[in-house]
């Protein structure tokens, strides 16, 4: 299948060592071309790797070792839907080793990448159609790093109390 829009993601010189974790965390996933520099340029030498053109869970990337001049930011993630806890917990062990973990289930991996590990669960809690539930739900994802779905579910079908 054709992919119009590629997310291009810009490294400091780490796009084969990221692309490479990414896809042996994620299903349907490979490397599908490394492209060397044919010539000396302001990230690398000429036969550096220059670009990355890899696949997650079906969807193309591109990661281009362009050098330090433009880090990530929070401006830019990517969500992650878990169907478990168990996915939610693996999906945050390995991206946050070595990175940072951020409130209400983001986090930065250890080349900057902002990480959303959410969940589907959480999606359910928060349009329920009772709209203290969804609050509850709500405020209780507001105090967590790594979401747990258990305590989630707690919060949201506690009684207000009178």
């Amino acid at each position: 299948m054709f992919q119009q829009v590629t997310p291009c993601l810009w490294f400091d010189g780490q796009a084969e060592d990221a692309a490479r974790f990414y896809v042996s965390l994620f299903p349907d996933s490979r490397i599908e071309h490394v492209m060397r520099s044919p010539a000396e340029t302001p990230s690398g030498p000429a036969g550096s790797v220059l670009t990355v053109e890899f696949t997650l869970s079906g969807t193309r990337f591109v990661g281009l070792n362009g050098g330090p001049e433009f880090p990530f930011t929070e401006a830019v993630s990517f969500q992650i839907a878990c169907a478990d806890q168990a996915e939610v917990d693996r999906y945050w062990d390995a991206l946050s080793e070595g990175g940072t973990e951020g409130p209400c289930g983001w986090l930065k991996d250890r080349w900057g990448l902002s990480w959303q590990v959410v969940p589907t669960r959480l999606q359910e809690l928060l349009t329920d159609a009772d709209p203290e539930h969804a609050r509850r739900a709500m405020e209780a994802m507001l105090t967590m790093r790594r979401l747990d779905i258990a305590e989630l579910e707690r919060a949201a079908d506690a009684e207000t109390p009178q």
